[in-house]
């Protein structure tokens, strides 16, 4: 919650909501967005397996001279090509561009229907094409929420069973038949429900997964942007300089012709000279704001290594935590200049924040310069890493946050200055209020997208990150704390001289 929202009014659910108050949320929360295909998609899909079906049985038929039961294939044929005219029909009339999970299934059950009387028609389980139902599950847990996709699964287990019973003879050359044994045909069951069961299960997991990873990169690239624009403030702010001076100059010049006009001890004479005195004060305003050269944003585009730890290590200060802000160089030299990345700026903040959310009262941000690299360290010492997150630690949606004390505390500010500037009603004795409960807005609770986004700019800068236990030497029962430093090659983050 900013400052700038209400907080008494009712705000809309959010994906990122806790299920209750003692939870915090996780991807595990988020709906799947995965919403279906597109109508387009699912006529091409149908067309390709039109086409292949129309192949198989030409071939069977014509070449091999397999006695088929013909109309009742072409008449199963017939019926996909009667839904994918209907379908290209409706091209016409709806908009197909976009997604649609209810008319995805009812295709893709269509499909299994279909493909399953053919089966049955030509042999059941018999018939080596059977392994083809797994394609329409396959498709469906790629592309459709878990319910749909199960309903798909369902689908092909119950035209699997009905096809081990319920069949016709397995097409074959004249004057020989082909007969398997029962058993050989379960085998062949229980394989292709397995074969639908784990084909479906890999492509659910690798559609969660990119959709994860595309949300947390959107997600990055929203940070990247937002930071951007705050470095972009220096140069608006030099252009609205440079526009407000000539207004400026004209005030100047009018208050002088009045001062000289006025009586010397009168009342004008004194408006015009504090007129003449505040414009004086906003032209060396504007005339600081302006000290961006014209040619680019180098004043406000390198900043010293001191200087940039400070100004991430600033907005956590003043949480009951002790904060180290050190720069060793190797021979003793003075620290160098660095590039105010936005990513670094926003990265490093990240790994503070996290650092004084878990830190039991310390905090030290330390940078090491050596001639040919530049490494920034965050350690606290606080609980350390689990030893479960530790080995993905880095990846999307992997977090062990509570709630920090740096938020407890910025949401008690909150709600103790929203209280204190309420209004108390007319009439009624005022009582001291109630402490306020610390309410917790949703991107403050733990996705485990902060340390993912912190990583990905760094990353991005020609940085590495290294993380690991923190201070090696303390004593015995203490926690360990946790240390994430960050290397960059020194050419890659120094600004030149």
């Amino acid at each position: 919650m900013s400052l700038s929202q209400d907080p008494l009014a009712p705000q809309p659910p959010s994906p990122f909501a806790p299920d209750d108050p003692g939870r915090f949320p996780a991807w595990r929360n988020l709906p799947r967005r995965s919403r279906g295909l597109s109508l387009r998609t699912l006529v091409i899909l149908r067309w390709m397996a039109i086409a292949g079906q129309s192949a198989t049985i030409a071939v069977a038929t014509l070449y091999f001279h397999f006695d088929l039961p013909l109309w009742g294939c072409l008449a199963a044929i017939a019926a996909s090509v009667a839904m994918n005219l209907n379908a290209t029909a409706r091209l016409k009339r709806i908009d197909s561009s976009l997604p649609d999970g209810g008319m995805t299934a009812a295709h893709l059950g269509f499909d299994i229907l279909q493909l399953s009387i053919l089966l049955g028609l030509t042999g059941g389980l018999q018939n080596p094409f059977c392994l083809l139902l797994v394609a329409p599950v396959t498709v469906a847990a790629a592309s459709l929420p878990g319910r749909q996709a199960a309903l798909m699964g369902l689908l092909v287990l119950a035209a699997t069973v009905s096809l081990f019973f319920v069949s016709l003879p397995l097409p074959w050359q004249a004057g020989t038949e082909l007969n398997l044994p029962p058993l050989y045909r379960f085998g062949i069951g229980l394989a292709l429900i397995t074969g639908v069961i784990f084909t479906a299960a890999y492509a659910w997991r690798v559609a969660a997964d990119a959709e994860k990873l595309e949300l947390a990169l959107a997600t990055t690239q929203d940070v990247l942007q937002r930071e951007q624009r705050l470095a972009a403030l220096g140069g608006l702010a030099a252009a609205a300089a440079h526009e407000l001076g000539t207004p400026l100059a004209t005030i100047q010049v009018v208050a002088r012709e009045l001062l000289r006009a006025s009586a010397k001890d009168g009342a004008a004479a004194e408006d015009a000279a504090l007129i003449l005195q505040q414009a004086e004060r906003c032209r060396d305003i504007l005339k600081r704001l302006s000290q961006q050269p014209e040619g680019g944003e180098a004043a406000f585009a390198e900043v010293g290594l001191k200087a940039l730890l400070e100004e991430v290590v600033e907005p956590h200060r003043g949480f009951d935590l002790a904060f180290e802000v050190s720069v060793r160089t190797a021979s003793g030299e003075p620290p160098p200049r660095v590039r105010r990345l936005p990513e670094v700026v926003h990265g490093l903040s990240t790994l503070v924040e996290n650092a004084a959310d878990f830190a039991n009262g310390r905090v030290r941000v330390r940078a090491l310069v050596d001639a040919g690299f530049i490494e920034i360290e965050v350690v606290d010492d606080g609980p350390g890493f689990p030893a479960d997150i530790l080995p993905r630690l880095g990846e999307p949606y992997v977090t062990s946050r509570p709630q920090g004390k740096a938020r407890r505390a910025l949401a008690a500010q909150i709600a103790a200055s929203v209280a204190a500037a309420a209004p108390g009603r007319k009439g009624r004795k005022t009582t001291k209020p109630e402490p306020a409960p610390e309410a917790i807005s949703p991107s403050q609770g733990g996705m485990g997208l902060g340390f993912f986004i912190a990583r990905t700019l760094l990353e991005r800068t020609g940085g590495k990150v290294f993380v690991g236990p923190g201070d090696p030497v303390q004593a015995k029962g203490q926690p360990k704390g946790a240390r994430v430093a960050v290397r960059w090659a020194r050419t890659a983050l120094e600004a030149p001289s």
